[in-house]
């Protein structure tokens, strides 16, 4: 199991574009139309069942809203933010 962050190892492991909402590390992306969403939807999708780790994903025209949590351990942990910036690789 991963230990949770503390509220300070939060703040400075945060990857630039994400924000913290309570419990939830999350990020809304930006494309130029529907599809480019949808593959990238797709693409984080590849990483996150490699990671066995799986974010909560609201699709848009053109924004793709992504949401991470550990569940188990009830908030933030190493493998959220670990999880964030292998999505931000990806866009």
């Amino acid at each position: 199991m991963a230990e949770l962050l503390s509220d300070d190892e939060i703040r400075s492991r945060l990857p630039d574009g994400w924000e913290r909402d309570g419990d939830e590390i999350t990020r809304t992306y930006e494309f130029d139309d529907y599809l480019s969403g949808i593959s990238f939807v797709t693409q984080v999708g590849e990483v996150a069942e490699e990671e066995f780790h799986h974010p909560e994903i609201v699709v848009g025209y053109k924004e793709v809203e992504v949401r991470l949590t550990s569940h188990e351990e009830g908030g933030i942990t190493g493998q959220d933010v670990r999880l964030a910036n292998l999505f931000d690789a990806e866009y």
